[in-house]
C-alpha cells in the first residue's frame, strides 16, 4: 500500500523529519539518486520556509503514479502548507538567489528549477502553497487544452497509511478522475482504497457507472469503500459522474458552484443494481473537486479567481488549508482531488 508522509514543521527538528520523508518516499518511487536529492532538497528548503516565514505549517509528502502505467514515471509530490501572512511577491520569491539568512540559499527559485513541476499560490492573511513534483526530467509543457488533474491526501492523526486513495488515468479521448475512502481509517481501509486505485486503470475505458461496477467486483474481500469517478470525454466535451457513498463532489461551471450527488452504498459490501451518471457539460472554465469525509461538512470551495489556472494539486491544498483550522479538527483521513483543464499558453 502507498504510504503518504504528513510532517507537522513547528521547530527545526522536524525540518530533518521532511528531508527524510522525501528520501524515503523517493525510494518507494525508484527514482535515481540525482532526483531522490533533488526531492530531499525540495522538501528541506519548503520546511524550512515554513518556519522562517509562516511560524510553521505542514509537509505532505506521497508517490503519485502516472495516468497511463508504462508510459510516464512515478514521481514525488511535495505540498507545504501553512496559515501564515502570505508572500507579498512570489515572483520575486521565485527568483533564483532570493533568499533570506538560516535557508540553504537556494529559495523557491531553484525548487521550481530542480522540479520537473511546482506551482505556489499565496492570499495575503490566509497562508501560502506550495506543490512540487520530482521524479525524471520530461521535454516541455503539457499540450494545450489537455484535461489535467491532481490532489492531496491526508492521513488521520499522522498515521502511515491514508484510508483515502485517489488516482487519474486516461483512456484514448477519456480522461478519468477516481476517489475512494476506505471504510473506516488505517490498514484496512489503504487496503480497500488502494485495491480501488489499482483497478481504475483496467476500467478507465469505461464509462464511470461501469467503472464502479468493475470497481466493486474489485473490492469485493475489502471493507469496502465510498466512491466517485468523474470521467471528461475530451472530443465532446462531456462530463460524466457517478458516486457511490459519502464522497462530495462540487463543479465550478464558470459563474457559480454546483454538488453532484453521490448514491448511497458501499462499493465491494453493498452491490447496486444500476447506478445512475449525471452527464454535463464540460468546458475551459470548469473545474471538479472531490473530496471525502474528513473536510467539514459546511466546507466552502476557494473562490480566489486565480486558482483555476493554479496546478490541480494546489487547488487541492488551499481547499484543504481553507477548510480546517484548530477550532475544527480533522476527525478522519482527508483527500482533495480536482480536476481541471490546462490553460491555453499564452502568447
Amino acid at each position: 500500500m502507498p504510504r503518504v508522509w504528513e510532517v507537522p514543521v513547528h521547530d527545526s527538528t522536524r525540518v530533518r523529519d521532511a528531508r527524510v520523508a522525501a528520501e524515503h518516499a523517493a525510494d518507494e518511487a525508484g527514482l535515481a539518486e540525482p532526483r531522490k536529492a533533488a526531492a530531499a532538497l525540495v522538501a528541506t528548503e519548503l520546511a524550512t520556509n515554513l518556519l522562517k516565514h509562516a511560524g510553521g505549517g505542514q509537509v505532505l509528502i506521497e508517490v503519485v503514479t502516472p495516468p497511463v502505467p508504462g508510459t510516464g514515471v512515478t514521481v514525488v509530490q511535495i505540498a507545504a502548507i501553512d496559515h501564515g501572512p502570505g508572500i507579498a511577491d512570489v515572483a520575486a520569491a521565485l527568483r533564483d538567489g532570493y533568499s533570506t539568512t538560516r535557508s540553504l540559499g537556494a529559495g523557491l527559485g531553484t525548487c521550481r528549477r530542480i522540479s520537473d513541476d511546482f506551482d505556489v499560490h499565496s492570499a495575503a492573511g490566509r497562508g501560502t502553497v506550495a506543490v512540487a513534483r520530482v521524479g525524471t526530467r520530461h521535454k516541455g509543457p503539457a499540450p494545450a487544452g489537455v484535461v489535467r488533474a491532481g490532489g492531496i491526501n491526508v492521513p488521520f492523526a499522522g498515521a502511515e497509511h491514508s484510508g483515502d486513495g485517489w488516482a487519474w488515468a486516461r483512456a484514448g479521448d477519456r480522461v478519468t478522475l477516481m476517489l475512494a475512502d476506505g471504510l473506516g481509517h488505517g490498514p484496512e481501509a489503504a487496503r480497500a482504497s488502494t485495491a480501488a486505485v489499482e483497478a481504475l486503470h483496467r476500467a478507465a475505458h469505461l464509462p464511470p457507472s461501469e467503472a464502479l461496477v468493475h470497481l466493486d467486483t474489485a473490492l469485493r474481500g475489502t471493507r469496502g469503500a465510498a466512491v466517485a469517478v468523474a470521467q471528461v470525454e475530451t472530443r465532446t466535451g462531456l462530463l460524466r459522474f457517478a458516486g457511490v457513498g459519502n464522497i462530495g463532489a462540487r463543479l465550478w461551471e464558470g459563474a457559480g458552484w454546483r454538488s453532484l450527488l453521490s448514491r448511497p452504498g458501499i462499493v465491494g459490501v453493498h452491490r447496486r443494481a444500476t447506478l445512475r451518471e449525471d452527464r454535463l457539460p464540460w468546458a475551459a472554465d470548469r473545474m471538479l473537486i472531490l473530496h471525502s469525509d474528513g473536510l467539514p461538512s459546511r466546507w466552502t470551495p476557494p473562490s480566489d479567481p486565480r486558482l483555476p489556472a493554479a496546478d490541480p494539486a494546489v487547488v487541492a491544498a488551499v481547499t484543504v488549508r481553507d477548510a480546517s483550522s484548530s477550532a475544527r479538527p480533522v476527525r478522519d483521513d482527508t483527500a482533495v482531488v480536482v480536476l481541471a483543464p490546462t490553460p491555453a499558453e499564452g502568447p
